[in-house]
This record gives structure tokens, sequence and C-alpha cells, in this order.
């Protein structure tokens, strides 16, 4: 494609990311002021209300006040004050960033590939910036800077993600510095990154596979909740969308509960495997799968991460092999293997515990006033649960049945 062609398809494209977050809550929103509303009410109210569920869906603060009728008839405490909520409905932002995939993907074999990159993320950029400008009012003010950054950055996220493998001079350059380097050096870093990015992985697939236990295994009291709730069928749908919104970040809240430190649903209250304490909650219907007490393995629960660890040294093993038969023309000794394999497993270490840390920090902030101010799992204790267990496993893993240089054959000396 020629340069414009690339920029007004990604032009088009930016459009298109902002038009489709924004037009699932708005549909719905639309749907609710016709049928329940009787287009009694202003449009522009539905309006606001999409774009600060997008927004809060890509990690923007988002300010209350709610008036004084409203904050007297709930009765909780600072209510009544001006409250920000933090926490993301991340459903929206895997989107924006699925996306950018999409984009980067597309672009990959473009001339103009960096072009199209640009204009599709200042387009995000641009368009974020719109929104959050006619979604500002005193009842619910989102960050102005937030509000146009973070869209953007996740889509910037994206298509970064869909762009590997595209090539241009400073790729290039990038890959033969690798190249060049010790191939002890590489080694080791290649398999510490895949090692701990792929026990995170593993982690976060168990959470999701635990989430989806416990939703069937508590279907009836999600159930019995939304009865409670008595919205109607279109209050309904709208309760659902934005729960649909919320499962990325309770996929990553049940990571961290099988990680050990757990999670928080207010201020005081833990969920763990061996402590549930909570107190009063809204009446979420997803929080009817919540445990009613500790779990029965306890602290087994830990083997999960391990075990996901100890599998992700094991399939790193062979680079590793690999990267000594490169760098030495003997076998090495045993400590010299034990310590390069110990050295693998604190890296990979370290990039689980940085990465799982960011994951629990993404799902974690604040969900209304109060002790709704906490809610989510401490990136911290979450970074460092992940750097311990997976020391442990990958460690292992690599140690299991020794990892040892490929052996070189000397051919004979022609006489």
């Amino acid at each position: 494609m020629t340069r414009r062609l690339t920029a007004t398809l990604a032009a088009l494209e930016a459009l298109l990311v902002v038009g489709v977050g924004l037009s699932i809550p708005l549909a719905l929103g639309t749907v609710l002021w016709a049928a329940q509303f009787g287009f009694q009410l202003d449009w522009i109210i539905f309006w606001r209300a999409a774009a600060d569920l997008w927004l809060l869906g890509h990690g923007v603060t988002v300010t209350f006040q709610l008036d004084p009728v409203t904050a007297l008839a709930l009765g909780v405490d600072g209510v009544g004050d001006p409250f920000a909520v933090t926490l993301a409905m991340l459903g929206f932002a895997l989107l924006t960033a699925l996306l950018g995939v999409r984009l980067g993907r597309r672009l990959r074999a473009e001339p103009h590939r960096i072009i199209g990159e640009l204009v599709a993320v200042t387009g995000v950029l641009v368009l974020s910036a719109l929104v959050v400008l006619s979604a500002g009012h005193p009842a619910a003010l989102p960050s102005r800077w937030q509000g146009a950054l973070f869209p953007a950055l996740v889509y910037g996220l994206g298509v970064a993600i869909g762009s590997i493998g595209a090539t241009n001079p400073a790729r290039v350059r990038l890959r033969q510095l690798i190249a060049d380097a010790p191939p002890l050096l590489t080694g080791i870093g290649g398999a510490a990154l895949r090692a701990g990015l792929g026990a995170v992985a593993t982690v976060v697939l168990a959470g999701s596979l635990l989430a989806t236990t416990a939703l069937a295994l508590g279907f009836g009291q999600v159930i019995a909740l939304y009865e409670s709730v008595q919205a109607g069928v279109l209050g309904g749908l709208a309760l659902t969308l934005g729960q649909l919104a919320l499962l990325p970040t309770i996929v990553l809240w049940s990571a961290s509960w099988l990680i050990g430190p757990g999670f928080a649903l207010g201020a005081g209250s833990i969920v763990s495997p061996v402590a549930v304490s909570l107190g009063p909650l809204p009446a979420i219907p997803l929080l009817g799968a919540l445990p009613a007490g500790e779990s029965p393995l306890g602290y087994l629960t830990l083997l999960v991460p391990v075990a996901a660890a100890f599998a992700a040294g094991l399939a790193v093993r062979p680079r590793l092999a690999d990267a000594f038969g490169r760098a030495y023309a003997y076998d090495l000794p045993l400590g010299a293997r034990v310590g390069w394999s110990v050295l693998t497993g604190v890296l990979a270490a370290i990039v689980a515990g940085l990465a799982m840390g960011f994951l629990a920090w993404l799902s974690a902030g604040s969900a209304g006033p109060g002790r709704l101010a906490v809610v989510g799992p401490d990136p911290v204790a979450v970074g460092f649960w992940m750097l311990a267990e997976t020391l442990l496993g990958v460690t292992l893993g690599l140690l299991a049945a020794g990892v040892r240089a490929p052996r070189r054959t000397v051919p004979a000396r022609s006489r």
C-alpha cells in the first residue's frame, strides 16, 4: 500500500477501535433509554455512562460525587464525599489490546508500517481525548490526562505485540547485536525470559479455570443474587455486561489466590487459600462464586504455580543445554552446570515476579467509598510469592535430569 493509503486505513482503524469499545455499553444504554425510561431522560446521560465505563475499563480514574439524597439513601460511610474509582474493568482493555494486535499483524509486511502504527495510536489518543472531554460532569469526572493517554497506551502495546517479526533497520540492528553477543549470555537470558513468562501464562490460565469452576459451583448463589437485585430484563442485561467486563480482572484475582496472598474485597478483608474474611459486599451476582471458607487443601494450592514453573523449566532446558554446547567445547563440571542453572532460575523468577506483580497491580484499585477503597490483590505480595515459587520450580525443572551440553564429535584426522 502507498503511504497515504496506509495512513488512511490506520486512521479508520483507530476510529473502529474506539467506536467498538464505546458501542457495547452505549447500545445497551440506548435500549434502556428507549424501553425502560421512555425517552424521558436526556440521552447524553447514557453517553456519559458508556464513556465512563469504557474509560474505567482502561484504568482511568473516575471521581464520583453523589447527590445528598442518594448518599443518604445508600447509608455508606464516606459516600457523601467525592470518591475515586480506579478498579479497572479489564475486559475493555483486553478488547482494545486485541484490536491492536490485529492491526500490528496486518501492517507487519507493509513498507510504511511505522507510519500506519503511529497514525493509528495517535488517532486513538485524539479520539480518547474527545471522549473524556465529552464525558466530564461533576457527578462523574474522569481524569483527563489518563483518559487520553491510557487507551492509546493499551492499543500501542497491542500493536507492538502484533508487529513482532516485522523488519526495520532498528530491529535488524537489535537482532545483530543479539547474534553477536556471547552464546551463553543469550542462551541464559532467552531461557529465563521464556521460563518466567511461561510460568505466569500458565498460572493465569489456571486462574481462569479456577474462576470458571467457582462460577459453576456457585451458580445457585449467583442466580439468587440476580433475583434479589430485581433489575428487570434490561437491567439484568446491563448488570451482566458490567460483569463480563470484569471477568479478566476476576481471573487475575483467582491467579493471585492460587499464588497464595489472595485478594481483598474491602479494607480488612481477605480471600486466600488459608483464610476468608469478608465484610458487607455489594449485591453483585458474580460475588456469589466466592468461597465460603478457606480451601481444604490449604497451602497445597501453592503447588499449582510451582508446577507451572517446573514445567517451564523443563521446556527451556534444551535451549540452555544448547547454549552450553555453543559456549564450551567440553562437558561442564557439575558445579558449573548447577550454578548456571540456578542463575537462570533466579532470572526467570525475577521476570515472573515482576510480570505477575504488574498484572496484580492492574487488577487492584478502589471500587467505591469507605472500605471499598481497597479491592483486589496486593501487587507487592503477589510479586514476591510468585518470585519464590518460580525460583523453586524453574530451578528444579532445569536440574531434574541435569543440563548437559551436547557432546561434540571430533572428526578423525585424515591420514
